[in-house]
């Protein structure tokens, strides 16, 4: 049983509470995923070392400005873990990330190298109105300059927060775009304000504020490991399951 503040919770009140919202699935890969993961780890020879596990602990206390050890074990409190619950949560997550590493580091750079026109970002600004004639009209009020592409923005964009920010959609790599507006907005020349286009959010008008040129920073880096090492587990955990399947039964 788990004990919140002073209200009894039962661990069978936890699980049908996670039925219930739909979690219960996530949960089970999630705990199943670890038990792959030491086994490879295992397997493989890769340890932690105390080390690192110190190192993994001062990193999250910084993070959550913990600073001193009252305030991690009031914190600890306040999570209904105690220090070895966290300690195994730690072992775990830096487990999983050395595994990551051993099986897909010199992959990752390859998938980088073949795909690098993929990683290239841009910064875009962009707005969106539900009829085709007003976008044209906008884009001629910025042409004749008799509005600014950030006003025009700030008072035609259908979305509140865009209007907010005049505009401003956000960083994208080319991936993460669908292959429509990749192909209009990395074709078009930074500072150009691009003509109206059309998707099932409406009417686009899109200015290309800049052009990041792709580089395997290590966000970039973690971003292909972290997918590779999804990917690995899903399909672990297929073929676990599809063995289990096939297993006699034994009664």
């Amino acid at each position: 049983m788990l004990f919140f503040s002073r209200i009894t919770i039962e661990l069978s009140e936890l699980e049908k509470y996670l039925k219930q919202n739909i979690q219960i699935k996530q949960i089970c890969q999630e705990i199943i995923y670890d038990k792959i993961i030491s086994k490879a780890a295992t397997a493989r020879n890769i340890v932690l070392t105390e080390e690192e596990i110190e190192n993994e602990a001062h990193r999250q206390r910084r993070q959550m400005n913990l600073e001193k050890a009252t305030d991690t074990f009031a914190w600890l409190n306040s999570q209904l873990i105690t220090s070895d619950d966290w300690e195994v949560g730690l072992k775990n997550s830096l487990l999983r990330k050395k595994l990551a590493e051993a099986l897909f580091a010199e992959e990752a750079k390859t998938f980088f190298g073949q795909n690098k026109h993929n990683f290239d970002c841009i910064l875009l600004y962009q707005i969106i109105v539900p009829y085709e004639q007003l976008a044209w009209e906008i884009l001629y009020q910025i042409e004749e300059q008799e509005i600014s592409f950030y006003q025009a923005a700030h008072f035609y964009d259908i979305d509140e927060k865009r209007r907010y920010l005049c505009g401003y959609e956000g960083r994208f790599y080319r991936y993460s775009l669908s292959p429509q507006i990749a192909a209009i907005v990395f074709g078009a020349k930074v500072g150009e304000v691009i003509s109206p286009f059309q998707t099932e959010q409406g009417y686009h008008i899109a200015l290309v504020e800049e052009l990041i040129k792709a580089e395997l920073t290590e966000n970039i880096y973690q971003e292909i490991i972290n997918k590779m090492m999804d990917e690995w587990l899903a399909n672990e955990l297929i073929y676990l399951l599809h063995n289990f399947d096939e297993q006699p039964n034994r009664d």
